[in-house]
């Protein structure tokens, strides 16, 4: 009886792995047959695009054939990015525009029209960072926040819809974060909105896919842009940026910026509803769905580890190097930095 049952255990394990492994080819069947979107001759706005992330998926987009519209606050970091995007051949179109702003918006996507025709892809990267203790954050820290990752991606998409709408196709991907799927200790008012960003997107992945508009969300964990120079830290801000910017630097904890674009332009053409960048933020989402208690506890254990001192003055990540974050330990973040505009810090 024993020999019967164990038999009947092996078989009931073969034809589960079995049907599991046909399912899985299934599925990778169907999306390599699935037609692929390609970005040859469409028009492609990238929110924050005069640096990091969007910078390089810039570059990546004119490779591709794309006519590339990019967007930022600052105008100096957005003339070099230009400059830099022009010489590598391509159309550029780089527009200054707080997109935290509707009137600029509105006024920016108009621009674009005029030069390139309607919007086929929009890109919400546009984003800010504000690392330090709940303790230590303000009210408009939240704001800037929730400004940067909920209201301007929502300008943006409100001011691209009616066309998409009216030609029954287009692409939006709206650059989250794993901090959207798990909330980080020191990270809180970043954490927040991108939850609301994440709700925004799929929200709209499922109101708009009938008008033939795809919508990816995209959540990915660190990426070696070189952005912590141009991020803001609270508290103890040397000891934040020592942190923040030595997990930027560790291989096996953080992606490279060109990887990233890469799978995430994969993302967009074949449609995904998401797209989760890298093993971490993968593990990190998966754990908060299958293990929220043990997913809370080992993120109270990471806080104590922290640096807990509540001074609320903000200063920028190039203000706060110490010997340690200027070491060889976080050579790759600095390299990236030099790559990807991030070195010329602006004043406010």
């Amino acid at each position: 009886m024993a020999d019967r049952r164990k038999d009947k255990d092996a078989s009931r394990i073969s034809l589960g792995t079995l049907a599991a492994a046909g399912v899985g080819a299934a599925l990778g069947l169907r999306r390599m047959m699935k037609p692929r979107f390609r970005f040859a001759g469409r028009t492609v706005l990238v929110t924050g695009g005069s640096r990091g992330l969007g910078l390089v998926l810039a570059r990546q987009l004119l490779k591709e054939g794309a006519r590339v519209a990019i967007c930022a606050r600052e105008e100096t970091t957005l003339e070099r990015a230009r400059e830099e995007l022009e010489r590598g051949g391509g159309e550029v179109l780089a527009i200054p525009c707080d997109v935290r702003d509707q009137v600029q918006v509105e006024a920016m996507v108009a621009t674009i029209h005029e030069r390139f025709g309607v919007v086929d892809v929009l890109i919400n990267n546009a984003g800010v960072i504000q690392v330090g203790p709940l303790e230590s954050m303000t009210l408009e820290d939240f704001r800037e926040s929730m400004d940067t990752h909920l209201w301007a991606p929502l300008y943006t998409t409100l001011a691209v819809l009616p066309e998409m709408k009216r030609r029954g196709s287009g692409r939006i991907v709206n650059i989250a974060s794993v901090g959207g799927r798990v909330s980080i200790p020191h990270l809180v008012p970043y954490a927040a909105s991108k939850f609301a960003l994440v709700g925004l997107s799929d929200g709209m992945r499922a109101e708009l896919r009938q008008d033939g508009i795809l919508v990816t969300t995209v959540c990915p964990g660190l990426l070696r842009t070189g952005s912590p120079r141009n991020s803001w830290f609270k508290g103890n801000h040397e000891a934040e940026y020592a942190w923040f910017t030595l997990g930027d630097s560790i291989p096996f904890m953080s992606m490279s910026a060109e990887t990233a674009a890469r799978r995430i332009l994969g993302a967009c053409q074949r449609g995904d509803a998401e797209a989760l960048v890298g093993l971490p933020a993968k593990l990190g989402a998966l754990g908060r769905t299958l293990a929220p208690n043990l997913t809370a506890t080992v993120s109270a254990f990471v806080n104590r580890a922290l640096p807990q001192d509540s001074n609320p003055d903000r200063v920028r990540g190039n203000e706060s190097e110490t010997p340690l974050t200027q070491s060889w330990l976080t050579e790759l973040t600095r390299r990236a930095a030099e790559r990807n505009n991030e070195n010329e810090v602006p004043l406010h």
